[in-house]
């Protein structure tokens, strides 16, 4: 199993000469990395190698964990900002000769999906010998964009592939 390896050098793990020290409560500036660790140890506090540009390590005097604590923060907002943004593809699969019920049940999910913001995939089945009527599934699919004009809009034509003939429709933005 691997191990994790530590994402910032500190204190005595900096092996570069000199550091810029930025922060709020130093002097920022170059220093030697021994009187940039002795301000660091005066203060009670841990020198954090932030990045290393051309062998000058930018550091900060800060409480390390306290400081991951903050980074790992940062980064689970970004992750769920970027999951709201993100746009899932729901599917539906039906049959050629679906009855009024089942289609009208698979319609209000389609519904319910897209104004949940997703996606939705809708496809028509072929088993067997239903394959010759590609006609009455390619019905299937035009007459369930249909029921969905007022709230998604197909990007395409429905499509053979293989035994499964797509379309999918996506939401009308408000």
């Amino acid at each position: 199993m691997k191990q994790k390896e530590a994402q910032n050098r500190i204190n005595y793990l900096i092996r570069v000469p000199k550091v810029r020290l930025i922060g709020d409560n130093v002097e920022n500036g170059i220093f030697e990395i021994r009187i940039a660790l002795k301000l660091a140890q005066d203060m009670e506090l841990d020198l954090v190698e932030i990045s290393n540009n051309n062998g000058i390590s930018i550091c900060r005097i800060v409480d390390y964990k306290k400081f991951l604590y903050d980074k790992n923060k940062k980064e689970k907002e970004q992750k769920k900002k970027q999951k709201q943004n993100q746009i899932e593809i729901k599917e539906i699969r039906m049959t050629p000769n679906i009855d009024d019920h089942d289609f009208n049940f698979k319609l209000n999910h389609a519904k319910k999906f897209l104004t949940n913001n997703n996606k939705v995939l809708t496809s028509v089945f072929f088993r067997g010998r239903e394959i010759t009527y590609k006609e009455q599934g390619e019905l299937v699919l035009l007459r369930f964009a249909k029921e969905l004009e007022g709230i998604g809009i197909p990007e395409n034509l429905p499509v053979l592939e293989g035994r499964r003939m797509i379309m999918m429709i996506k939401p009308i933005k408000k």
